[in-house]
C-alpha cells in the first residue's frame, strides 16, 4: 500500500450500477498470507511454542464469536458449521506435530504450522470420500485464520463492515456479493469484472452504486481514505475536494429529483400512447424484502435466481429451506406470476461444495446449470419438489437454464413429472398444471427454438449469455468488454428469430437479461416481439416512465430499421435517435449496456 494520498485523483472505470455515493474506503483483498521463514535460537523455542498456544486461544475465541453471531442472526443449523473449525484447533495430532516440527527444525512457529497443516490438507485431499474432502475446506479456513493471528496480519472480511463504507476490492465473486449488508456498503469499486458479471447483477439488485474495471486502484488507496463513486458515469474520485463534493452533490440532487419523477408513476398501468398494454416483471435474488416485492409496480417476478441460496452456505440448502424462500416470494406477489429458475451454478457462480471440487479451463462452457442438475438428479429433484410445493401458495412457474437440446428439456420435464408423482403419493399440495419454461441463452437453443417450443409453455431469453456465446466474448473479461456488443446485427436477428418461433408456436417470450432493463433497448425488444421484460426493481420505475411515453407502432418501425442495419454502430444510432427524437428525451439521461 502506498502512503496516504491527500490530493484528489480521478479514475475511470465501467459504470456497473447507477447512483452516487461518498464515504471511507474499506479494502477487501483476501490473498495468500505471506509467511516468513527463519531460524530460531534454541533458547527461544519455548517462546515460539508459547506464541503458538496463544494463537490457538485467540483463534478459538474469534471462531466462537463468529458462531454466536451467526446463531443469533441466522440460526443454529448455520452456526454449527463452525463447530468443525473448533475441532480442527483441538486436534491433538495437529498440535503435537507442529510442536515437534518446531523442535526438530528450529524454524519459526508460523512456518512450522503452515508446513504441518499443508501436510494434512494434501493427505485428506487424496482420500476419495466426500465427507473427508469437505473437511479440507475447514482446515484451510482455520489454517489461514491461525496464520493471520501468528503473523499479526489483520485480515479484512466483508462481514467486518459495520459503518457505511465504500467497498474496494480486486474483484468480488457472487458468494461474497450475496453476503453484502446494504446498510454497511454504500458503493462498490472493483479492479476487475464487467457490468454483466453475476456479482455486479447482485449489487444492482440491491441498489448499490458500483464501478468496475478500475485498474490499479487497490494499490493507491488506504483504509479510511475518502472516495466518491459515480455509478452513472463510471468515475471514482479518491480524496475528493470540497468543490468536487459540492458538484457531485448537485448532480446527485438532480438525479434524485428525476428518480422521484420515475417512482411517482411506478404503480401506474403500463399503457403506451397508442393504448397498448405492456408487462414488466422483476428479476430477484431471493434477498429482497416483501415491501420491495409488493410495491415495485411490477406485474410479477420474471426471474428468481435460486443459485444465491446455494452460494451463501457451505452446503446446499435442503427442500424445506428452499420452500421457505420460494413460498415467501410467491405469497408476497399474491396472484401475480413468479418464475423460479432452477439451479444455474457454474461460470462465475461456483459454490464451495464437494460436488464442485475442481477447476475448469472454460467454466462458462463447462459443467453448469442444467448439465449439473441432470447429472445430480437428487439435488435437482429436491429443488423441483420445493418449487412444486411453493406453487400451492401462488402462481409459480419453473424455468430451466442453459438448455441446448430437446433431449435436455425432455429429461428435465421427466424429472418434474417424477416429483409430481412423489408429492401426490404423499398427499402434498401443488399445482399439477405448473407452467414450464425454457431459457434461450445459447446459440443452439436459439436455432432450434421452434422445436423446443413443443416441450415447454414459455421462453425466457437470457441476453447476457446469449450475447457472449453468439459473439464468442467472455462477458466478465474487462480486457475485451468493448467486443461485448448487444447491438451486433447477429444478436438482433437471433432475438427476432426467437420471438417469431414463440409466436408461431403460441407461447409467450420474455426477456430477462440486462438488455431488458436498458432504456435504450427496451422499446426495441417490444418492437421485435417480446411479450414481457424482466428487470431489477431499481430499474423498473425509470423504464416504465419511458415506455408510457412511446407508441408501439414507433417501436415496430425501430425494429424494422434495426433488422436492416449492417453494423453495431448503425443500430446504436437508431436506438439513440429513437430515444431522443421519438421520445423527446436525451439518451444521456439513461444508463445503457
Amino acid at each position: 500500500m502506498s502512503s496516504t494520498v491527500s490530493t484528489e485523483r480521478t479514475f475511470k472505470g465501467i459504470a456497473a450500477a447507477p447512483g452516487v455515493a461518498h464515504g471511507p474506503a474499506f479494502i477487501f483483498v483476501n490473498g495468500e498470507v505471506d509467511i516468513p521463514k527463519h531460524s530460531v535460537p534454541a533458547e527461544r523455542l519455548e517462546e515460539e511454542i508459547s506464541r503458538f498456544e496463544q494463537g490457538l486461544m485467540e483463534t478459538r475465541r474469534q471462531i466462537s464469536a463468529i458462531r454466536a453471531e451467526v446463531q443469533e442472526k441466522v440460526g443454529e443449523d448455520e452456526a454449527s458449521i463452525f463447530d468443525a473449525h473448533q475441532l480442527v484447533l483441538e486436534d491433538r495430532a495437529l498440535i503435537e506435530d507442529t510442536i515437534k516440527e518446531v523442535k526438530e527444525t528450529s524454524f519459526n512457529i508460523e512456518y512450522c504450522f503452515q508446513t504441518v497443516a499443508n501436510r494434512y490438507i494434501d493427505a485428506f485431499a487424496q482420500i476419495d470420500d466426500d465427507y473427508i474432502k469437505e473437511r479440507v475446506s475447514d482446515i484451510r479456513d482455520v489454517t489461514r485464520r491461525m496464520l493471520c493471528n501468528l503473523v499479526g496480519h489483520q485480515d479484512k472480511q466483508i462481514s467486518e463492515l459495520v459503518d457505511r463504507n465504500i467497498l474496494v476490492a480486486d474483484d468480488l465473486n457472487p458468494s461474497e456479493a450475496a453476503t453484502l449488508d446494504v446498510e454497511s456498503v454504500v458503493a462498490i469499486v472493483t479492479e476487475y469484472g464487467s457490468r454483466t458479471s453475476h456479482a455486479v447483477i447482485v449489487a444492482r439488485s440491491l441498489n448499490i452504486p458500483s464501478v468496475v474495471g478500475v485498474h490499479g486502484l487497490v494499490e493507491k488507496v488506504n483504509f479510511g481514505d475518502q472516495i466518491l463513486v459515480d455509478g452513472f458515469e463510471g468515475v471514482v474520485v479518491l480524496n475528493p475536494s470540497k468543490e468536487t463534493l459540492e458538484r457531485y452533490g448537485q448532480i446527485r440532487s438532480r438525479r434524485e429529483a428525476k428518480l422521484a419523477e420515475y417512482f411517482a408513476e411506478r404503480n401506474q398501468p403500463l399503457i403506451t400512447k397508442d393504448d397498448r398494454s405492456l408487462r414488466l416483471l422483476l428479476n430477484v435474488e431471493g434477498v429482497e424484502s416483501d415491501d420491495i416485492l409488493r410495491n415495485s409496480g411490477a406485474d410479477g417476478v420474471g426471474l428468481l435466481r435460486t443459485e444465491m441460496l446455494f452460494l451463501r452456505e457451505e452446503n446446499f440448502p435442503d427442500e424445506e429451506a428452499q420452500l421457505k424462500v420460494y413460498r415467501r416470494i410467491a405469497e408476497a406477489m399474491e396472484s401475480k406470476p413468479v418464475t423460479i429458475r432452477t439451479l444455474d451454478l457454474g461460470g462465475d457462480k461456483n459454490p464451495h461444495n464437494s460436488l464442485y471440487g475442481y477447476q475448469e479451463a472454460n467454466p462458462f462452457m463447462g459443467f453448469r446449470a442444467i448439465r449439473f442438475c441432470l447429472e445430480h438428479p437428487k439435488v435437482f429433484k429436491e429443488q423441483l419438489r420445493a418449487i412444486l410445493r411453493a406453487s400451492a401458495f401462488g402462481q409459480v412457474q419453473v424455468l430451466y437454464p442453459m438448455i441446448s437440446s430437446c433431449e435436455e428439456l425432455v429429461a428435465a420435464n421427466a424429472l418434474l413429472e417424477e416429483c409430481k408423482e412423489e408429492l401426490a403419493g404423499k398427499g402434498i399440495a401443488f399445482d399439477p398444471a405448473i407452467r414450464r419454461g425454457c431459457m434461450i441463452e445459447v446459440p443452439s437453443a436459439a436455432v432450434i427454438s421452434d422445436l423446443l417450443a413443443k416441450h415447454c409453455d414459455f421462453f425466457s431469453i437470457g441476453t447476457n449469455d446469449l450475447v457472449q456465446y453468439l459473439l464468442a466474448v467472455d462477458r466478465i473479461n474487462d480486457r475485451i468488454s468493448h467486443l461485448y456488443q448487444p447491438n451486433h446485427p447477429a444478436v438482433m436477428r437471433a432475438l427476432s428469430f426467437i420471438f417469431e418461433a414463440g409466436k408461431r408456436n403460441g407461447i409467450p417470450v420474455s426477456v430477462c437479461g440486462e438488455l431488458a432493463g436498458d432504456p435504450l433497448y427496451a422499446p426495441l425488444l417490444f418492437g421485435l416481439g417480446a411479450d414481457e421484460l424482466s428487470l431489477s426493481w431499481s430499474s423498473l420505475p425509470q423504464l416504465k416512465f419511458l415506455l408510457r411515453r412511446m407508441r408501439m407502432k414507433d417501436a415496430r418501425r425501430l425494429a424494422v430499421k434495426v433488422l436492416r442495419s449492417e453494423s453495431a454502430d448503425e443500430i446504436q444510432a437508431h436506438l439513440k435517435g429513437f430515444c431522443e427524437e421519438v421520445m423527446g428525451l436525451r439518451a444521456s439521461e439513461f444508463t445503457s449496456v
